[in-house]
């Protein structure tokens, strides 16, 4: 019996299934968030899982919050435990006054269980054992069985759960009836044997609008599309091989001519990461908008292709979905930590163009704008996401694209202008903005056409050694990227409530929790000025934050503070001035571990917080 008073919270928890991989867990997971949704709560889930195929454990953890928050709160108040060989430390988790919920057919002794939460148990394998004869119908239906309790514990109106099956299974009645019955199977054992709604509810809200729900890796793919890409080639590797699936299926039904249905695009595995750059690269170079998907093992073996395009210049796309490293580190799991070797892959004097992406939205919008922004540099661009972004499905806004846009293909002469006596240098700045133009192979049958090579130049592309044509090349491409600091997208200020002398810079995937780490600091009488930095190189208005405040924070999700390395190399910061906040085991970064090292470290900068006066 709790020694604790129960939690007691509507709209606001953290629930958390612990389940053996390959059990069929995931999709009985999903369908019970949705269900959430559905009544009109915002719901936030993290599906963590190993890089093997069944057996190992695997978590799947649902942030429910009415006011929005999508980042992971830390911490658990619902644990459904449903295996016994992570029960330890899942039972670990659980909040003081949480609840306990697991599969009471095997008796647990009282030892195992805290004198500080609310257990509730049902016999879910004894009743599938009574219901059902074949093995895998019990593992499935048993994982329905527990969504049917959860329903009736939480208050959720059961109509909408069996509706949510009904649309799943539509077409299939067989399976409808048999999901629905087994639903039904364990709402009515929870209803007639446990306390029906505990202190964890759902009520009908009207939180989610009209926000979508979708993962970062599809909207990936969707952005390509709009982007203009027409060729991709890849290789597979977790976590990025969805953005590829989903660019297939966008391009079969928007690239497929309906006349004749010939594709008008063309999606190549390679034999390996090197061979698929490469494949990019050749068919930038020949005009189409190309791009690649990969993770940090391919970044590392596409360097020197990466080096051949910085320095021929030409536009190619990479996303990068990056997960834990180094080598073949945490395959699974989520990470921030290829910054650096992208912003100056390959060797020599390189540095590239990133985008950051928050969210699916942003995975869409900049991954339409990463295609511009290549072809108007004439340089590599690429947008970093993370596993937490490329395969969680999340809440976002929907997805808006003026039908009035054109593409910005840079300077490009054509024919005409060839034929105009318009001196062209494939290499040559004209602009001062250190971008030259290019000729598209096959623009005109005797100007304009050149090789594009990996050794040194003069600015009409004729092969060089000498050392002024290598030193023009070299600061022409630095000009370069300084117009690019105007071209990336701007970084997002969000000032505190009150003047501060403190500050916070984050990017990517940490955003969501960063923005209910500076409310749960407000809370406390802590103000941070925050800034979400969403491209690189820095645009002015970075460097003018950090200069700005005493003291800055980097959040991010690495060991070795990449995104504070980048700083303090681009913007010959003072490095006492940039603060660690860093989050690396592989899970997604949390509002507490935020709120709670910025706290700690105020403290030992002896500030105070201010505190509201309240009248007496």
């Amino acid at each position: 019996m709790s020694q604790v008073k129960p939690i007691e919270s509507s709209n606001d928890f953290v629930i958390k299934f612990a389940n053996v991989n390959g059990s069929g867990s995931a999709s009985a997971n999903e369908l019970f968030a949705r269900a959430i949704m559905r009544m009109g709560v915002p719901v936030a889930p993290r599906n963590i899982f190993p890089s093997n195929i069944q057996g190992m454990p695997t978590w799947y953890e649902m942030r429910v919050s009415e006011a929005g928050w999508l980042g992971r709160r830390g911490g658990c108040d619902l644990m459904v435990a449903m295996n016994p060989q992570t029960w330890d430390r899942d039972i670990a988790e659980i909040e003081p006054g949480g609840y306990l919920f697991y599969d009471s057919t095997k008796s647990q002794p009282r030892s195992r269980f805290r004198e500080d939460i609310t257990v509730l148990g049902i016999p879910l394998t004894e009743m599938c054992n009574r219901e059902y004869t074949d093995a895998r119908q019990r593992q499935l239906f048993k994982n329905i069985m527990y969504v049917g309790a959860l329903t009736a514990l939480l208050g959720i109106d059961f109509s909408v759960v069996e509706k949510l099956i009904a649309d799943q299974y539509r077409g299939k009645d067989k399976l409808i009836g048999a999901n629905v019955n087994a639903l039904k199977l364990g709402f009515d054992h929870a209803t007639a044997n446990l306390p029906c709604p505990i202190g964890l509810r759902v009520k009908r809200s009207n939180g989610v609008g009209d926000k979508i729900f979708i993962n970062g890796n599809d909207a990936c793919g969707l952005g390509a599309v709009y982007g203009g890409a027409t060729v991709a080639a890849w290789y597979p590797i977790t976590p990025s091989t969805s953005v590829i699936e989903a660019f297939s299926s966008y391009c079969r039904k928007y690239r497929t001519d309906p006349d004749n249905g010939m594709a008008r695009y063309a999606i190549v595995q390679a034999e390996d990461e090197l061979a698929s750059i490469g494949m990019v690269i050749g068919a930038a170079w020949n005009g189409a908008r190309a791009f690649t998907a990969t993770s940090g093992p391919g970044i590392s073996l596409m360097q020197e292709f990466f080096g051949l395009a910085y320095f021929a210049e030409v536009p190619v796309v990479v996303f990068n979905v990056q997960r834990g490293g180094p080598s073949t580190g945490m395959p699974t799991r989520t990470q921030q930590s290829d910054l650096i070797s992208c912003a100056y892959a390959s060797h020599g004097d390189t540095k590239h163009v990133l985008l950051f992406p928050e969210d699916p939205y942003e995975c869409f919008t900049l991954g339409a704008q990463a295609f511009d922004l290549a072809d108007r540099l004439q340089t590599p661009v690429f947008v970093l996401l993370d596993l937490d972004i490329g395969m969680n499905d999340r809440l976002c806004q929907p997805f808006d694209w003026d039908d009035s846009r054109r593409y910005d293909r840079g300077k490009i002469m054509t024919a005409e202008m060839l034929d105009s006596g318009k001196n062209f240098g494939r290499y040559l700045d004209v602009d001062g903005d250190g971008i030259p133009w290019r000729t598209i192979p096959g623009t005109h049958p005797t100007k304009g056409a050149f090789f594009s090579r990996g050794t040194t130049r003069n600015a009409y592309a004729k092969y060089s050694e000498a050392g002024t044509d290598y030193t023009y090349n070299m600061e022409r491409l630095r000009r370069k990227l300084e117009t690019a600091k105007k071209l990336v997208p701007a970084p997002v200020l969000k000032p505190a409530s009150q003047p501060t002398r403190f500050g916070a810079i984050h990017y990517g995937s940490t955003s969501p929790a960063m923005a209910e780490a500076s409310a749960l600091l407000e809370a406390q009488g802590v103000h941070v000025d925050t800034l979400r930095v969403r491209g690189f190189p820095f645009a002015d208005e970075v460097i003018d934050f950090v200069n700005d405040h005493d003291v800055v924070f980097v959040v991010e999700q690495n060991e070795s503070g990449q995104l504070r390395m980048l700083l303090l190399t681009e913007g010959e910061l003072d490095p006492k001035k940039l603060v660690r906040v860093l989050h690396y085991d592989g899970t997604p970064i949390t509002a507490r571990f935020i709120s709670g090292r910025i706290a700690d470290a105020l403290s030992e900068h002896k500030v105070t917080p201010l505190r509201k006066q309240v009248a007496s």
